[in-house]
């Protein structure tokens, strides 16, 4: 058990970090309307009704 603190624990850490920061350090290299957040678009009545319809079950 030892091992897995002092070893492989700290390794898994480092590559999550690692991933994680070339994830959000990528964004510098896409093009500028690919960094950009996504759009949101406004949902209309006839979306949000059905989808409660559903969930009912009516």
């Amino acid at each position: 058990m030892a091992i897995f603190r002092q070893y492989i624990a700290p390794f898994l850490i480092l590559v999550v970090f690692l991933v994680a920061l070339l994830a959000t350090s990528a964004r510098i290299f896409l093009p500028s309307d690919m960094a950009a957040p996504a759009p949101i678009e406004p949902t209309t009545q006839t979306v949000q009704k059905s989808a409660a319809t559903s969930l009912n079950g009516s």
